[in-house]
């Protein structure tokens, strides 16, 4: 394999069985990936240890590989990368860059400003310092105005201004457990990710995640948004919403749907083929310009997506 090859990511989190919502995101990352020549790697987002359910992690595993899934090298867990995640904050800390903060969600919510779109953002009450008599909670990384750019390879021009926005987010939260945010960031340096392909219900975490690569100096990943899969509701297909798990025994005919929803047309002597012949196809035929351009679609739940 290529060493300067580009490199794409599925990053699960073990909170239960893939969904149709899950494989889009999978077979989008992949198919991608392997388009440009470069690897695909597996990454199980296990950080967060109260969310994380025992067993699912297998599940997933043998999910993705019922449905022909193949990944470069071993998966990555991040539960085994904490002593990494620990190194980053102390540095971060050692040059002024994160500090500790007493706030309770409810002195937050209380004392919060508003962002522009209504939401509360953290208002830096403990940036100088922790009030006398008190003691940390959680660790934020110091933000700074002004307006982060970027081009996402399916939604277009993006652009945030953290401060204003989200202001000083948390990098270590107060039940001890590291941030998506710093996680996700440092492995993708650490693993030389070139390529997110993911759902866009992550896109607002994205000037997040810039932010900490610029504050680090890694590396920035090119970012492509999917949108994301909903029930007729307009609800995100979640383990929330009760999404099916995805079927082990029938995986072309999901890889079928994902294909569709995702805008590629598979032809329809491919309902019949094999499960080989139908990577074959997807890997000859991906076109990511054929993304829908939404955030999120409407998937029926016995054939073709409704757009909108």
């Amino acid at each position: 394999m290529n060493p300067h090859a580009p490199v794409g990511r599925f990053a699960p989190s073990p909170t239960g069985p893939l969904h149709i919502g899950s494989l889009i995101a999978a077979l989008a990352s992949c198919l991608d990936a392997r388009q440009r020549g470069g690897q695909w790697l597996l990454r199980m987002e296990d950080v967060d240890a109260p969310r994380t359910v025992a067993g699912a992690a297998n599940t997933i595993l043998r999910q993705l590989e019922a449905y022909g899934f193949e990944w470069d090298g071993p998966v990555l867990w991040q539960s085994q990368r904490l002593d990494a995640y620990r190194a980053v904050l102390d540095q971060l800390v050692a040059t002024d860059l994160a500090y500790p903060c007493a706030c309770s969600r409810k002195e937050i919510a209380d004392s919060a400003l508003r962002a522009p779109d209504g939401s509360h953002r953290y208002p830096g009450t403990c940036r100088s310092g922790l009030p006398a008599g008190r003691v940390a909670r959680a660790w934020r990384v110091k933000t700074e105005a002004g307006r982060l750019d970027w081009q996402d390879l399916i939604l277009g021009t993006q652009h945030e201004d953290v401060w204003r926005e989200v202001g000083d987010f948390v990098l270590l939260r107060a039940d001890g457990q590291f941030a998506y945010q710093l996680a996700v960031v440092v492995d993708d340096a650490l693993q030389g990710v070139t390529h997110v392909v993911r759902g866009a219900d992550l896109l607002d975490s994205t000037a997040r995640q810039i932010y900490l690569q610029r504050l680090l100096s890694y590396a920035q990943p090119v970012y492509a948004h999917l949108p994301v899969a909903s029930n007729a509701a307009g609800e995100k297909l979640s383990k929330q919403t009760l999404a099916a798990p995805l079927n082990t025994q029938a995986p072309s005919t999901e890889l079928l749907r994902a294909l569709r929803f995702l805008g590629q047309n598979p032809p329809a002597e491919l309902n019949s083929a094999t499960l080989a012949e139908l990577w074959d196809w997807a890997r000859a035929h991906w076109r990511l310009e054929s993304v829908p351009k939404l955030r999120q679609c409407v998937i029926d739940p016995t054939e073709e997506p409704l757009r909108g």
